[in-house]
């Protein structure tokens, strides 16, 4: 079984990656948060940073684009071809309304004949492979059944299915049902992606799919940085471990980031997903919230550290995060 990182805005840039690689590994493919594709092929100063490979050494990655215009995604996949990237990844799959609104992500599955038109100039101009995250539609699951004639008309490297729609946010069960279907429907390799998180998520997964050899993993790797080897080796998350990644990414930020705020507000975005490794987090969890300054910050990581157990695997996050 392969295992990708999946890209998480404001979260899995280089700094994330770097350390989790550092401390876990076990990753195969990491993707990065969304480059939004212009007119120009340019990527703006955090995009650049974040694919530059100096950052990114001894680790596989593949630059996700976000658009719905042709010419700019072929733009800026030339750019990144530059950079030394045989792959990149065409994001589907963003369910955030201010994305939708304007026909990307997830959005861009309702425009079906654009759609089609969009990849059929894409790929003929291909200058790297060329891998697709997708929901299942945007409205209905019933969609997937005429989309997956256009994703079928296509090479592509591999489809990455997140059997939700793009209403469902992240809210209710990922359809199984659907996703079945095509595995047994695409002619490209499937990827799942969807509500791992736990070694056990993540057995019952493989019992029901022998056939699927691919997993990507999002919010459950991100609470549970360990996920990966407690899912192939049975390793338990270590809170040294933890800690010692924590302090790494922390390390990060202020080497590259301006001001306390802006420290704080990158870690907390961290913490967002990792406290629900802890036993009895909430008292915790209020004080890293409200920490505005560097100090009060480190003191109640450290006191979380000191005073709280780890859990057994992330199943408390899917259990209370549903939105």
């Amino acid at each position: 079984m392969k295992f990708y990182f999946a890209p998480m805005e404001g979260i899995t840039g280089y700094i994330y990656r770097n350390a989790h690689a550092a401390f876990f590994g076990d990753v195969d493919k990491y993707f990065t948060p969304f480059i939004a594709a212009n007119q120009f092929g340019k990527l703006s100063t955090r995009e650049l940073h974040d694919i530059l490979p100096e950052h990114n050494e001894g680790i596989v990655v593949v630059p996700q684009i976000l658009t719905n215009n042709a010419e700019d995604f072929i733009r800026t996949s030339k750019t990144l071809k530059a950079f030394g990237y045989n792959e990149v990844n065409l994001n589907l799959g963003c369910p955030s309304g201010t994305v939708v609104s304007k026909n990307k992500g997830s959005g861009f599955l309702s425009q079906r004949e654009a759609l089609d038109q969009f990849l059929e100039a894409v790929f003929s101009e291909a200058v790297t492979k060329i891998s697709v995250k997708t929901r299942i539609g945007k409205d209905a699951p019933e969609e997937f059944y005429e989309l997956i004639k256009i994703f079928n008309k296509y090479p592509m490297e591999e489809l990455m299915i997140h059997p939700r729609i793009q209403k469902d946010y992240y809210k209710n069960k990922p359809n199984m049902d659907v996703f079945k279907d095509a595995i047994a429907l695409s002619k490209n390799p499937v990827c799942y992606n969807g509500d791992i998180f736990t070694a056990k998520d993540y057995e019952r997964f493989s019992e029901g799919f022998q056939d699927v050899n691919t997993v990507m993993l999002g919010r459950g790797l991100i609470a549970n940085p360990g996920l990966v080897g407690d899912i192939k080796r049975h390793c338990k998350l270590d809170k040294q471990l933890l800690r010692a990644f924590h302090d790494r990414l922390y390390e990060g930020y202020q080497d590259i980031l301006s001001g306390e705020r802006n420290v704080l507000f990158k870690m907390k975005e961290a913490w967002f997903y990792m406290i629900y490794m802890f036993e009895d987090y909430e008292k915790h969890a209020k004080k890293i919230r409200k920490s505005q300054r560097l100090s009060d910050y480190e003191k109640a990581v450290a006191s979380l550290f000191e005073e709280r157990e780890l859990l057994e695997g992330a199943g408390l996050f899917s259990s209370v995060k549903k939105s």
